[in-house]
């Protein structure tokens, strides 16, 4: 146990990871994989996985120290078998690089070692086209993040994030230009050590490591799957896709005209999987007409299918009782006001995404519950149409501009945006209940 004040920002590493979950959860939209750095890291990372429903894995990176002093990092060794130095450090200490061979050969040994105990036949994760949080639990010179996060840059991913509980200022600022965002609880001008900013600062072993790992598999494995479902509407049958997480705080019915399987809109639904809600993605309009390129159903019909689809929610999952929100987007848009209307006491929080939603005139007035609108561009005739909208609303409303999203581009910032507006209005609003 370190003897440091009671005062201090954590109580151990597990701690540490919970309070970074929702500073990170942001960041953690395109099938998101935590990957920590042992051995300190992975309390760290697991508890942030473990909240962000994310995949998990260790990062093997050893820091390289110098000859007779070998808390002093002058560099770093990845699990690609990349040596970083850092030249400026070995310059002021007068050490040429060949000093270090002997130190080198003896990391590469260790790092191979770790790694076939932390993940024995178990090949490294995929990191290509995902949102990638390298963690740790803390930064003191910043060498081993630097590998670490060059490590996993050249493996392509979406989004790389370096997500750490406590930093040394100038270190930081040195690690900005390595990752797309940094996400740092705590940054004291008078750092000096790590563990000086834990209560408890254990030093952790091989089997800690293992254990933590074996666990977080057996828990990922648990995960509930989405299954398709079959819903009847009328003389009409819709197919969509239900996913329970176990641990339930609520449901969201996403509907589309013809989006249900755009990645960017799964990529929203599984941030709102991971954060616990319940999902049912599913298209108002039937396969024979979107096929057919005729006359969409209006409004009207579209929201007395969604309103179907909310009906065998509530009477044919586990969802009978919780918060209920509903999304809707392009002509589905309009449709999900028209539900919100028919159904106050089923409907606590809408989110609309572009459509024209000035369609469900005549229920505007009756929609209580709060109402998110996204617009996808800031042209004034559609801020003007959202606001006439608005001004239309029986509850609560906000309207924001996500320009851009209709560019439909996989590593949008818009797109990211929209999944990040959803998840955060649904959190604020599904405890809502109208009178």
């Amino acid at each position: 146990m370190n003897p440091v004040p009671v005062s201090l920002p954590f109580a151990d590493r597990s701690d540490a990871g919970r309070r970074l979950a929702e500073r990170v959860r942001p960041h953690a939209v395109n099938d998101p994989l935590v990957l920590a750095l042992p051995r300190g890291g992975v309390p760290v990372g697991a508890e942030l996985a473990q909240r962000l429903a994310a995949d998990f894995d260790v990062l093997m990176v050893r820091k390289i120290g110098l000859p007779g002093h070998p808390e002093t990092g002058v560099g770093a060794i990845s699990e690609d078998g990349h040596v970083l130095y850092d030249d400026l450090a070995l310059a002021r200490l007068h050490v040429p690089r060949q000093a270090l061979s002997d130190t080198v050969a003896s990391e590469h040994s260790e790092l191979d070692r770790r790694r076939r105990a932390y993940r024995g036949d178990r090949p490294a994760p995929r990191i290509a086209g995902r949102d990638c949080v390298v963690v740790d639990d803390g930064v003191a010179t910043g060498g081993t993040a630097r590998a670490a996060l060059r490590m996993v840059r050249q493996a392509g991913p979406a989004r790389l994030v370096l997500a750490v509980p406590v930093a040394a200022p100038e270190t930081l600022e040195a690690l900005r230009a390595e990752a797309d965002a940094l996400v740092v609880l705590s940054v004291p001008d008078n750092f000096r050590a790590v563990g000086e900013w834990y209560r408890d600062f254990d030093q952790l072993s091989d089997g800690n490591v293992v254990e933590i790992l074996s666990e977080q598999a057996r828990h990922h494995r648990g995960a509930d799957a989405a299954r398709a479902v079959r819903i009847r509407a009328g003389q009409v049958y819709l197919d969509g896709d239900l996913t329970m997480p176990t641990a339930l705080r609520g449901v969201v019915v996403m509907s589309f005209g013809q989006g249900q399987g755009d990645p960017h809109w799964r990529s929203t639904a599984s941030v709102l999987q991971r954060a616990g809600y319940a999902t049912l993605v599913l298209d108002l309009l039937t396969g024979q007409e979107r096929a057919s390129g005729g006359e969409e159903p209006d409004t009207g019909v579209l929201g007395e299918r969604l309103s179907a689809a909310v009906t065998w929610l509530r009477r044919a999952t586990d969802a009978a009782s919780e918060p209920l929100g509903v999304l809707g987007s392009g002509a589905a848009a309009p449709a999900a006001l028209v539900t919100a209307a028919e159904r106050p006491q089923d409907v606590a929080a809408v989110v609309v995404h572009g459509g024209r939603i000035d369609l469900a005139e005549s229920s505007l007035s009756s929609v209580q519950a709060p109402s998110l609108v996204l617009l996808q561009s800031a042209d004034s005739f559609v801020r003007e149409l959202g606001e006439w909208t608005r001004g239309r609303l029986g509850g609560p409303s906000e309207l924001k501009v996500v320009s851009g999203a209709e560019q439909l581009l996989g590593d949008s910032e818009e797109w990211r945006q929209t999944a990040v507006e959803t998840l955060d209005w649904f959190d604020r609003h599904l405890s809502y209940r109208p009178e």
